[in-house]
């Protein structure tokens, strides 16, 4: 599974072009059908459907599902909304409050949590280790419960992540990079993560 841009069309250029890699083995990847599509639910009523495009390693012949970087595995909500729901629960809001808030069922915001706190401590390493590479220095963590610290490391880390590449990151959200990272595996049983650079973020 591969997480990739936000432009659908311009994917599909580099797609066939040959400038997308193999995650597993740096090879070209190459244009092989579609996925089942979905429908996205972002924040508010805003609802699209996504078909996702399929890819095939020319080298190891993987195949890989491209996701846009507004969205995680299997999930029917945007990073956007799940995103907020993390950063909320964080501050001290309870999940009832957080779904009346999106509007989403409670049971769903709560598998949002729950997934993510079992998994925080992994969560806050990667971050804090990001943060670290780009800064150069330890960042100062919450101190908290783990899924604060979790966020705080993931706000220090795409903090420093804008700080290098300014220019370049400025049209993703905090949270769409954090999908970019995670390759869309934040909420996943197993978190991938991939080289760090705007190629990487952006392609």
């Amino acid at each position: 599974m591969l997480t990739v841009g936000k432009d659908a069309l311009q994917v599909e250029r580099q797609l066939k072009a040959g400038l997308l890699e193999c995650p597993g083995c740096g090879g070209r990847l190459a244009p092989w059908g579609y996925a089942r599509s979905r429908l996205v639910f972002g924040v508010g009523k805003i609802a699209w459907r996504l078909r996702p495009r399929r890819a095939r390693c020319a080298g190891c012949a993987a195949s890989h599902v491209l996701l846009p970087v507004s969205v995680l595995l299997r999930r029917r909500d945007a990073v956007a909304v799940i995103g907020s729901a993390l950063l909320a629960v964080a501050s001290g809001m309870g999940c009832g409050q957080v779904a009346r808030r999106l509007g989403r069922a409670v049971a769903t915001v709560r598998g949002w949590v729950g997934r993510f706190a079992g998994r925080a401590e992994q969560v806050r390493q990667i971050f804090t280790v990001l943060a670290v590479e780009l800064q150069g220095e330890l960042p100062v963590g919450a101190a908290g419960p783990p899924v604060a610290d979790a966020v705080a490391a993931i706000a220090a880390a795409m903090q420093a992540v804008r700080d290098r590449w300014a220019a370049a990151v400025t049209t993703l959200s905090r949270w769409e990079m954090v999908c970019a990272i995670t390759r869309g595996t934040l909420l996943a049983p197993s978190i991938m993560t991939g080289p760090i650079n705007t190629n990487h973020i952006l392609s």
